[in-house]
């Protein structure tokens, strides 16, 4: 029985996907703060393998990963050979890394294709889903980040390949349902029937938001919360009110969760902009990542056939395995090698 684990190593999460002759049998997320240091990522390594229970030596690993943008390093550069050397250490030989256009290296690779691997999870999800359908637009929506990727011809899009790239070309955009801080969301945002200021102050994140709408699964609510304190509804609906200048006790919890969406309405007209600049007619839209019920409800406002993962590539998927999609597609790239 071949053995395969994907691993999407992030700077907030770790993520690995289990394939057993390319069955997948487990797929999971556990939380890195990668930025404290890289015993970070060695912990969260340890923790994945008790929980996969698998002998690392007997399987064949690929990985990708965007935590070399965490402050730790200098550079991506410095990040890539970094977290490349920890993981081949500990993984061993049989590590692959994705490094896009170039594919699958192993560790004596690495070093004269950084460029190409950093930060391009997005890449093996789109050129997975590529080879299933034929037109789609590919949305990834995650803690921190946003990937719009159109996907023409059974082909990913000629884009732009870089972070900074990526961003000039809106098929990156920095927001996401986790991390994101409420003050990058907007500078004014409607409560209270007036257009309010917005405190630029990291009091809240849109984890606060999504957990008053009731759109956040407690398993992809793993980050510490702005003030270190607890995930309640109060807890959040306090975050917030800071936000516009009030204390929870100010209005009832109602009135919180009526703030709760508009945040939320603002969010998803951010990230409809950006996918109308890519969006072709009669182009379905593929969800993926923590906020994948966002996409589904844009493709609805948009009156685009929404298509889950599962559809486009006609297999189970359960909720983590959509969550944990850019594992799952490096580990199905290295075995179809």
């Amino acid at each position: 029985m071949s053995k395969t684990i994907g691993w999407d190593i992030g700077g907030a999460h770790l993520k690995a996907v289990l394939l057993e002759d390319a069955e997948v049998v487990q797929a999971l997320q556990i939380p890195c703060e990668l930025w404290r240091g890289l015993y970070k990522l060695e912990a969260a390594l340890d923790k994945a393998f008790e929980v996969l229970n698998v002998d690392k030596n007997s399987t064949q690993h690929a990985v990708t990963m965007t935590g070399e943008l965490v402050d730790l390093f200098a550079n991506r550069r410095e990040g890539v050979l970094a977290i490349s050397n920890l993981v081949s250490n500990t993984l061993g030989k049989q590590a692959q890394f994705y490094a896009s256009q170039a594919g699958f290296v192993g560790i004596e690779g690495v070093l004269a294709q950084t460029e190409r691997i950093a930060s391009v999870n997005w890449h093996a999800s789109a050129i997975l889903l590529a080879k299933h359908v034929k037109n789609a637009l590919f949305v990834d929506i995650g803690s921190t980040t946003t990937d719009i990727i159109p996907i023409m011809d059974g082909k990913v899009a000629e884009i732009g390949f870089t972070d900074g790239q990526r961003m000039v070309d809106d098929t990156l955009v920095y927001t996401g349902v986790v991390r994101t801080p409420l003050m990058a969301l907007a500078q004014k945002l409607p409560f209270d029937g007036a257009e309010t200021n917005v405190a630029a102050e990291y009091f809240a994140t849109m984890a606060d938001v999504y957990r008053l709408t009731g759109d956040l699964r407690l398993e992809n609510d793993m980050v510490e919360t702005a003030d270190g304190k607890g995930k309640t509804l109060t807890d959040s609906a306090r975050r917030l009110a800071r936000m516009v200048g009030h204390d929870l006790g100010n209005r009832d919890l109602e009135t919180w969760k009526g703030f709760a969406l508009s945040c939320k309405k603002t969010q998803i007209m951010q990230i409809k902009t950006a996918i109308l600049k890519h969006l072709k007619s009669g182009m379905p839209i593929i969800g993926a990542g923590a906020g994948a019920f966002l996409v589904e409800q844009i493709a609805s406002e948009l009156k685009h056939k929404y298509m889950a993962i599962s559809q486009a590539l006609s297999i189970e998927l359960d909720e983590n395995l959509v969550l944990c999609f850019p594992a799952y597609a490096v580990a199905s790239l290295l075995e179809k090698c």
